[in-house]
């Protein structure tokens, strides 16, 4: 078999000298750049650089793993596989009994349904709106009310009565006596296997009365359910070709209605939740499959589940996005009402998987006392643990955290003013309006004495985070409530929050080498080759944990007070220190820094030159107002 002849049935193939050439199968072009060469039996893509032999054509194009192109191969060629195993040429030779089963019962029903009692299935499909075409195409039949029709008609084409209960086709009353067809009076729906292979059915029943709406075959050699998508060699075929997405959906009639509306691209679950299994098999097609459910309260259900269920197996690129329809309508309703159009719609407004995790987290519990929002933090860091590749789990630590802080923290200072210089001379930056520092300018005492400028009093609040991260678990909420005015530090604390609660259980040394290798890597150095930081005893690594909380809940107040010491004073000096009681308050704020400056240290041998300064300041302050008022 030629690579020309397997690769001509998707690609339009013209002869060039020794090659063949056509369009790339892998990029949309219109000069020709695909070539395939039968001498070397390969490919190659020039517009993509793919290159390969026929097995991985398929394996690219049709998204068959390399057994299932080996066999496709061998089938079309007329070639059997070699089987060194005795076992296993058995178990193959009664799969293919099974199959033989199968392919003639469901022969059988195809043919029923055209007959006098496939009346009422045919009837039924016509007010589905199924097409004469789509009952050929998925080889749509009718399973006679008859008890036994299957079984006789299977047994004279020369079926062991054995061999149809093996393949699911008949069953035996556990009470005793013979044995009868599975399926009666229902409209039935071949399951093809991953050789397109009938290997199972699904039955619709026709009597309102019957238990069960829908039956599939029991479990057997051939069909496992929760290794089985209704539609899935066909599908992935159209999505290839399409270059889109899988489209699952809930059942048979969704993806026949799907498919007669454009969709051929989609498949469905056999009446359960996904599987790990079937969702490999969407991801080995697409890397973000479209799940689609109904609006009503049920297929929000169904979703959620489905979010447990894909949550741990998430790899990078490899994702879910979710399609909700309109409160109690499926598939079927909608493209029946709206046409394609409409479909294609809901699909556009898709929701990725991080957005319906969060939506289902948030709206589901209450949320307005700190106990239960801090029950949904605990609760999504549990979920961004389940994640079992650590590039994706620390990727939805890093959005769990962003959401936690637009959700939760504190309005920060001056949000929606006008982007304008204010009277503290500071200056808008960013495009949400946040402000930027100026450079600080410390008193010439602070300076002497090597005090905190505001850039040290933030970064002592990072660094014993990054020397002691089981301080962020003892001190959670202050963390996530804690704005810096420098970006840099910020930035650095939110990554070490988000890296935190992707992994609780990181140490010093692997959280500063997950810092090194993101965008925090700069900041990261600057604060840990601070020598005035590194002074202090309660950010060193070696500290007790009691220590360094006492140390850092002291830097956290002083860092407050200074906060709200220069609110006060650009206040102040906005009003030109027309009020004796702000200037008051300035001042006895001011003396407060002063003293915090070296909270935790020996007391300073000049510390009673701070307070006279303090008071010769405060003098020189009152002097200066009340010449002012004067004046006027």
């Amino acid at each position: 078999m030629r690579p020309s002849d397997v690769i001509g049935r998707k690609v339009k193939l013209k002869k060039r000298g020794d090659a063949w050439w056509g369009l790339s199968p892998f990029k949309e072009e219109k000069t020709p750049s695909f070539s395939v060469s039968d001498r070397r039996g390969t490919y190659h893509c020039f517009a993509t650089q793919k290159h390969g032999n026929i097995f991985d054509f398929l394996m690219e194009v049709e998204r068959l793993t390399f057994p299932e192109a080996v066999e496709r191969l061998a089938k079309e060629a007329g070639v059997e596989l070699p089987q060194n195993d005795p076992g296993e040429r058995e178990r193959q030779a009664r799969k293919s009994g099974l199959v033989e089963a199968c392919e003639a019962a469901a022969k059988f029903y195809e043919d029923m349904l055209r007959r006098a009692p496939g009346r009422a299935g045919a009837e039924y499909l016509k007010t589905r709106g199924v097409t004469e075409e789509q009952i050929k195409a998925f080889r749509l039949g009718y399973a006679p009310d008859a008890g036994r029709a299957l079984k006789d008609h299977l047994i004279n084409k020369g079926f062991t009565e054995d061999v149809l209960l093996d393949a699911g086709l008949i069953a035996r009353p556990e009470e005793g006596g013979g044995a009868y067809d599975r399926f009666r009076h229902r409209v039935m729906f071949p399951i093809l296997g991953g050789r397109d292979e009938v290997i199972a059915f699904g039955g619709r029943a026709l009597d309102p009365e019957a238990r069960a709406k829908y039956l599939n075959s029991p479990e057997t050699a051939l069909f496992h359910k929760s290794d089985v998508l209704y539609n899935y060699g066909t599908a992935r075929g159209a999505a290839a070709a399409l270059k889109k997405p899988l489209i699952v959906c809930e059942g048979y009639m969704d993806v026949i209605a799907l498919c007669g509306a454009g969709f051929e691209n989609a498949v469905a679950p056999l009446g359960t939740a996904l599987t790990e299994h079937q969702l490999a098999l969407l991801w080995r097609q697409s890397d973000e499959p479209l799940l689609c459910f109904d609006g009503d309260k049920a297929g929000i259900g169904a979703a959620h589940r489905s979010l447990e269920r894909a949550l741990p197996m998430l790899k990078p690129g490899k994702s879910l996005s979710y399609v909700f329809l309109p409160d109690g309508l499926d598939p079927d309703d909608v493209v029946r009402r709206g046409g394609a159009a409409a479909f294609q719609k809901a699909l556009d407004a898709a929701l990725p998987f991080a957005e319906v995790l969060w939506r289902r987290e948030i709206e589901t519990r209450p949320l307005d006392t700190p106990e239960r929002r801090a029950a949904l933090k605990s609760g999504l860091r549990d979920l961004v643990q389940s994640i079992a590749d650590k590039d994706v789990r620390r990727a939805y630590g890093e959005d769990v955290a962003r959401r936690l802080d637009e959700a939760f923290a504190p309005p920060r200072r001056d949000e929606g003013a006008q982007r304008r210089p204010r009277a503290d001379g500071r200056r808008p930056a960013g495009k949400k309006g946040a402000w930027q520092e100026p450079p600080a300018r410390l008193s010439a005492l602070l300076r002497q004495r090597g005090g905190p400028s505001s850039w040290g009093r933030e970064a002592t609040l990072v660094l014993a985070a990054l020397n002691h991260p089981a301080l962020i678990e003892r001190q959670e909420q202050a963390f996530l409530d804690l704005s810096l005015e420098n970006d840099d530090l910020d930035g650095l604390l939110k990554a070490i929050l988000s890296a935190i609660l992707a992994g609780p259980a990181l140490d010093r040394e692997g959280l500063k080498g997950h810092l090194q290798s993101s965008g925090a890597a700069k900041p990261l150095e600057r604060v840990l080759g601070d020598e005035t930081l590194n002074r202090q005893s309660f950010l060193r690594p070696e500290a007790e944990l009691d220590e360094v909380e006492k140390g850092w809940s002291d830097a956290l107040r002083h860092h407050l007070i200074a906060t709200q010491a220069r609110r006060a004073m650009s206040e102040s000096a906005a009003q030109s220190f027309t009020s004796g009681e702000e200037v008051w308050k300035a001042a006895v704020i001011h003396r407060e820094e002063l003293i915090n400056a070296n909270a935790g240290e020996e007391k300073p041998a000049d510390a009673d030159v701070t307070s006279r300064e303090f008071e010769d300041r405060l003098e020189r302050m009152r002097t200066s107002v009340g010449a002012k008022r004067r004046s006027r």
